[in-house]
């Protein structure tokens, strides 16, 4: 079995569980889907989070016809259609939108019909209209009936679930949605600048290093495969802390709620 923790610099050509660096913007892969999901180059956290779950799924074998994903708290990702566009199956979730965040809501990061999701046309409309479903989805207790997908996903999504352990508990019950071998690919918030104190209830709380080494260990136990690597960069955007208001160009590292923070992505493979 590989370690459970790796110390090399995190490489966006083969991407496990790590956390968002100024040197994975710089390469060719990272520009690709910027293309793809049709937005302007910037170095962005949540630019990164779009490019890496893509990766992520390529990188598996997970982006080709006949597959099937499903995703959580969608908003109006573009990831959506670009997966479509490629023949992938996907059933779209997002909260209920009247017990959803209202800044969500207000500033269109919620999604409330399928057509919000390819926007954009991405894929064309047709092909989208008959691989794409979008329903009503609770984080918090997930329908019995979504199983059977190859793999599963949410972006920066299950850190406002209201505590670290409902966050921690949404990342284990999704397992229950895919097959033995399936992926799961999240990202979240990680706190870089403690490993005790952080925002641990509320509208938003950061992980830290521990919870996801904790989490790790009791898969691995399982059968299922995690590898994590919280290695941080050491170039100029990876030094920056951006502070209220935030800027669109230089936001990898932020303040937030007093602690620093970026965003990290969590894989594991399902025991098969």
């Amino acid at each position: 079995m590989s370690p459970l923790i790796v110390t090399q610099p995190p490489d966006f050509r083969a991407p496990i569980s790590q956390a968002c660096t100024q040197a994975q913007f710089e390469t060719p892969e990272f520009r690709f889907w910027c293309r793809e999901i049709r937005e302007p180059f910037r170095y962005h956290r949540k630019l990164w989070e779009y490019c890496y779950l893509l990766q992520v799924l390529a990188t598996h074998g997970m982006i080709a016809p006949g597959r099937r994903g499903l995703g959580f708290g969608v908003g109006r990702e573009t990831t959506v259609a670009v997966l479509a566009s490629r023949g992938v199956s996907v059933v779209a979730s997002d909260a209920d939108p009247v017990v959803a965040q209202a800044e969500w809501v207000e500033t269109g990061q919620h999604a409330s019909v399928k057509d919000d999701l390819n926007e954009r046309w991405i894929c064309p409309p047709d092909l989208f209209d008959g691989l794409v479903d979008f329903r009503i989805e609770d984080m918090n207790a997930i329908s019995p009936d979504l199983t059977g997908f190859d793999f599963a996903w949410s972006l920066c999504a299950f850190e406002h679930l209201g505590t670290i352990e409902k966050g921690l508990a949404f990342v284990r019950n999704s397992l229950a949605c895919i097959k033995p071998g399936g992926l799961l690919v999240h990202t979240t918030e990680l706190n870089i600048g403690s490993d005790e104190a952080t925002l641990d209830k509320g509208p938003i709380v950061l992980f830290r290093r521990k919870d996801f080494t904790g989490l790790a260990e009791a898969l691995r136990a399982e059968g299922h495969e995690v590898t994590l690597n919280f290695t941080l960069g050491d170039m100029d955007l990876d030094r920056y802390v951006d502070e209220e208001p935030y800027t669109a160009r230089r936001h990898l590292r932020l303040k937030l709620g007093g602690f620093v923070t970026t965003s990290f992505g969590f894989v594991v493979r399902k025991a098969g």
